[in-house]
């Protein structure tokens, strides 16, 4: 008797977890031949996948859930493995009571008796409509992203690589498995400081897009700049999940950019710097002086009796020797030191260095033009004027006193070189 009440609790207590169970169940007989199998159990959860009521159902055989978008190949798959006793796992399009499809996967289970032979079947369902149509939207978006023709990446919020379109595998030369898992770091060329990444960074986290051109490196090592625009993603909570990252390759606007900036920096007569572009060296010289306190160093250079020649042989001769004289002091000066034409028979020389490498050079630049004889004007010469930033001096008080030096140059006799006052 006690195991009989035993057999009963454990009836009762599995009818009540199929009762609340989440996922749909269905039992059913396992009458293969008269239209069957027949339902003869159903909990709530189908009949709320379903929307039917639980006696519309009762008796009925699952049939009634087919309709037009049913696969008739996992319906036959199915058939056979009931048939066979054997379980069977699949997934297709069934219709509510309504008339409104919905995609199912379900998994089927025979009873077997006590001879082996299947004496009902026990099928546990999950409408996975919404998963299926995630799923779709997500493929959709992975074709029209691969079909966009700029280059596309996104990362989790550790800014590891979760997807790059086909535009980027063509840019950079990498192939999407090669990249996944990895973070951009692997496009660094060097380039960007650590104030740029840092500036990135708290952009980013704080909620905000960050653009900037980025030189990136491909897998063959070539570099390649981009305009790239990165905005961060957020979850229906406001959580940061995932960072986008759009880029623009703009090597030929680069180019671009540098030849105007070469046109407007570069003097069209000698090849040299020019005054504006000479200004800007000379404040950045006197800064990185201010910050590490590298010694620097200007020569100020002028044409001897450059007027005389203009007024006798003419502005074409003229324009000649000043050609001349700015190929003399050009083959003179160091890789780090910067040329300017700063007037118009003037030059300076930058030079990051001290009074006693400045005056050398100065010599050197002297001699060099000592030695031109133009085939017209013939002998050509400088005079010179050397200063070196004293302590707490501004760049004006340094060039004034250059100039100053190359007065009395000039007084001097010409053809000399003269060190400002103040050494």
């Amino acid at each position: 008797m006690s195991k009989m009440l035993a057999a009963t609790d454990r009836a009762a207590m599995i009818e009540l977890a199929a009762e609340h169970a989440y996922n749909a169940v269905l039992i059913t007989d396992a009458d293969m031949a008269g239209g069957g199998p027949f339902i003869i159990y159903c909990n709530p959860a189908f009949c709320r996948m379903t929307g039917y009521e639980r006696d519309e159902l009762l008796g009925q055989s699952p049939r009634m859930l087919q309709g037009p978008d049913t696969s008739p190949e996992q319906i036959a798959s199915l058939r056979e493995a009931l048939r066979q006793g054997e379980f069977w796992e699949g997934s297709t399009t069934n219709y509510r009571k309504s008339g409104e499809p919905y995609v199912v996967n379900w998994n089927i289970s025979p009873v077997l008796g006590r001879d082996g032979a299947a004496t009902h079947f026990v099928s546990v369902q999950q409408d996975i409509t919404c998963q299926i149509r995630a799923e779709a939207e997500r493929d959709l978006l992975s074709q029209a992203l691969n079909q966009a023709h700029d280059p596309i990446l996104v990362t989790d919020r550790e800014a590891r690589i979760v997807f790059v379109n086909a535009a980027f595998e063509r840019l950079t030369g990498y192939r999407a498995k090669e990249v996944l898992g990895s973070t951009p770091a692997l496009l660094g060329s060097g380039e960007q400081s650590a104030d740029f990444y840092r500036e990135m960074w708290e952009t980013l986290l704080g909620r905000e897009p960050f653009r900037a051109r980025f030189l990136n490196r491909r897998k063959d090592g070539s570099c390649y700049y981009v305009e790239q625009s990165i905005a961060p993603v957020l979850d229906a909570r406001g959580r940061l999940t995932h960072f986008v990252s759009t880029s623009w390759q703009v090597d030929d606007l680069v180019e671009r950019e540098r030849v105007l900036h070469a046109m407007a920096s570069q003097d069209k007569l000698t090849g040299l710097l020019t005054r504006r572009a000479g200004d800007e060296v000379l404040q950045s010289a006197f800064h990185d002086h201010l910050s590490d306190g590298r010694p620097l160093s200007v020569v100020i250079c002028d044409i001897d009796h450059f007027k005389g020649v203009n007024d006798r042989f003419g502005h074409l001769v003229g324009d000649r020797v000043i050609q001349q004289v700015a190929r003399a002091i050009a083959r003179q000066v160091r890789a780090s030191d910067s040329t300017i034409r700063w007037g118009g028979e003037e030059f300076m020389v930058v030079i990051h260095a001290d009074m006693g490498v400045a005056k050398e050079l100065a010599e050197r630049l002297r001699k060099a033009v000592e030695r031109l004889q133009d085939e017209e004007v013939g002998a050509v010469s400088l005079s010179l004027g050397v200063a070196e930033v004293l302590p707490r001096e501004s760049i004006e008080q340094l060039l004034g006193r250059a100039d100053g030096a190359l007065y009395r140059a000039k007084r001097n006799g010409r053809n000399c070189t003269m060190e400002a006052s103040g050494h």
